[in-house]
């Protein structure tokens, strides 16, 4: 079964990144640093599919997170290409991007958070191996990539290549996911992680409020303090993860939400940046200025429609990916065993049965057996999965 509270996470860290990206509320990135939550998250499920599955779980995980961006890959490059973006190899980067694909003017915006895909492609590679060695050295390995960053914002590794400052700025959390998956995280009391997490914590939004960005406050601009933050974030908020939020599921529409946004999350974080790009220029266009508490939370209010909309259109490709029954609306409750038995037609007792013609030592099947095995769902119709799709 899964555990509801991190769907909830993942849920809450999908609607905060949309939101964000709509208003630009630096604030917004301070409160839930949604980014590094869903690295953990996805850092979490990837070390169990490890474990389930060998080496072969790259090879999953890889399948689970192509296919989503070539759909998006087969709209838009093709409207690139046709408005000045040039055609050469790299243009193959949008089928595996091992580092960013090109884009012209606006599709480099539109497209902006192609980065996480990136990122999350580099992380799973690395896994095998790092997670090897995370069992085996615990400490020295998730303190590695804070070092790391802290080498390059220091100046010591000058002009590192990007995925390696990705690598100090976000594995990190990647790796807190190993620990929650292996329950070391758990497993710490809280009169030790409480006090880690608030060192961390503060050390974090010192640096933060004393190495503002050009926006701020804004953690995107900030990349220690965002790492130290985050990882004090992830502690406590994964750390102490309760097993599960019964009450999620008790109000039937947020049960189901929060269900559809993490079979889609893929989808959701892809397709959400073009339409907050297309809506912007209209903000002008009815006289309300790009700050205007009405027009922006119309253009949010927008985003999250449009986003719905191409979801119902596009969304069941994360189900094929899956090797799931794909749905056009994922979450449909499903009947318990005793609704799908009562709802059965009787079985007729067996020819002979009522003469005496059955034998002392015959049995006669149980009809609320064969009704158990004949609804069994065949692995991937759907229900809850361990290995749900991260993001991611």
């Amino acid at each position: 079964m899964r555990n509801r509270y991190l769907d909830l996470l993942r849920f809450l860290a999908i609607l905060r990144v949309v939101t964000y990206h709509v208003t630009g509320y630096a604030t917004l990135t301070l409160v839930f640093p949604a980014m590094s939550v869903m690295f953990a998250l996805a850092g979490s499920l990837m070390a169990a599919s490890l474990d389930r599955s060998g080496v072969g779980a790259v090879g999953r995980r890889l399948r689970r997170l192509l296919p989503s961006l070539w759909v998006v890959a087969a709209v838009f490059v093709p409207a690139m290409l046709l408005t000045g973006l040039a055609f050469g190899p790299k243009v193959l980067l949008w089928l595996f991007p091992i580092s960013d694909p090109p884009a012209n003017y606006w599709g480099g915006l539109a497209l902006s958070p192609i980065w996480y895909l990136r990122d999350y492609l580099w992380f799973v590679l690395a896994s095998p191996f790092v997670l090897w060695l995370f069992r085996r050295a615990p400490l020295p390995t998730l303190a590695a990539p804070y070092l790391l960053l802290v080498a390059i914002e220091a100046g010591i590794l000058a002009n590192p290549p990007t995925v390696l400052r990705e690598f100090g700025l976000y594995f990190g959390a990647w790796l807190l996911g190993f620990a929650h998956h292996d329950g070391l995280l758990r497993r710490m009391r809280n009169r030790v992680l409480l006090p880690v997490a608030a060192a961390v914590g503060a050390a974090g939004l010192a640096w933060i409020f004393t190495h503002p960005g050009p926006r701020g406050y804004d953690i995107n601009d900030i990349p220690l303090g965002n790492a130290l933050w985050s990882a004090a974030f992830i502690l406590v908020a994964i750390g102490r993860a309760p097993t599960g939020v019964t009450w999620v599921d008790r109000v039937p529409a947020l049960g189901r939400a929060v269900t559809v946004v993490n079979r889609r999350a893929l989808t959701i974080y892809l397709w959400h940046m073009p339409f907050v790009v297309a809506l912007t220029p209209l903000v002008g266009l009815v006289g309300w200025s790009p700050r205007d508490p009405v027009g922006l939370w119309l253009r949010v209010g927008l985003v999250f429609a449009l986003v719905g909309v191409v979801t119902l259109m596009v969304g069941w490709v994360e189900d094929v990916a899956a090797r799931r029954t794909p749905e056009l609306l994922p979450g449909r409750p499903r009947r318990t065993v005793a609704e799908r038995a009562a709802a059965a037609p009787a079985s007729p007792a067996p020819a002979g049965a009522q003469d005496g013609l059955v034998g002392a030592g015959a049995r006669i099947p149980s009809p609320r057996r064969a009704v158990d095995r004949a609804d069994d769902p065949p692995p991937g119709a759907g229900g809850h999965r361990r290995d749900a799709p991260a993001a991611d």
